[in-house]
């Protein structure tokens, strides 16, 4: 997720006296996950995006404001869930030490090994950021809805729904998305999806759900 700086003309603080609605998730959500310091900042752009970045506390969570617009209640439940599992999991501040090193040179057979190495790392982040976020939402169908709609955005109708599913569920039958994702930073959306399934099965997820239940009540 690209770590870039957050103006105050961009952007703007998510509190409870201007969106109440979103405050509210994210604070079920931290309550939920416990990860630490957070500010979450709304970003006024067409792209479904969310990101987040930091070397100290608080760290900042920036959602855009299209998010709004395609994903329901539970499904921004998941999207915040799976950026504060980032923070929890201390994947953020590495992330942003790292991408600042991004125009450091260096030969061009290692950069490549460091590349697809640090690319490596970035997709298992996001896996574990995933069970996050269902964690954070509860709900696996509204995990893997949301994992669609980011790159399906203009559903309408089940059928919609069932045409782009079948469409990711395609993907990891090319040999050139396999090889592309080598050098991607996020894991395909079918493999992402099915390691959701899995881990949503777990006992691992069940004992941790039933933890995170108490939280909200402590």
């Amino acid at each position: 997720m690209p770590t870039v700086p957050i103006t105050r003309r961009q952007a703007y603080q998510v509190r409870s006296d201007n969106l109440p609605e979103l405050y509210a998730v994210a604070a079920t959500a931290h309550k939920r996950l416990q990860p630490g310091q957070i500010e979450l900042y709304l970003l006024k752009d067409k792209a479904l995006n969310a990101y987040t970045f930091g070397l100290g506390d608080p760290k900042v969570i920036v959602v855009y404001d299209s998010l709004l617009r395609v994903m329901d209640r539970d499904e921004m439940a998941f999207i915040i869930g799976h950026e504060m599992g980032h923070v929890a999991l201390s994947h953020t501040w590495l992330n942003t030490l790292l991408g600042g090193m991004a125009g450091v040179p260096a030969p061009f057979g290692a950069a490549v090994i460091l590349y697809t190495a640090f690319r490596s790392w970035n997709r298992n982040c996001e896996f574990s950021a995933d069970r996050a976020g269902l964690l954070a939402c509860g709900s696996l169908n509204k995990g893997i809805s949301a994992l669609v709609k980011l790159v399906a955005p203009n559903l309408r109708s089940q059928a919609d729904f069932d045409r782009a599913m079948t469409m990711i569920d395609a993907q990891d039958d090319y040999i050139g998305n396999q090889l592309g994702e080598l050098f991607q930073s996020h894991p395909m959306v079918i493999r992402r999806i099915n390691q959701l399934r899995e881990y949503a099965a777990s006992p691992a997820y069940k004992n941790l759900q039933a933890a995170m239940n108490k939280n909200l009540s402590a």
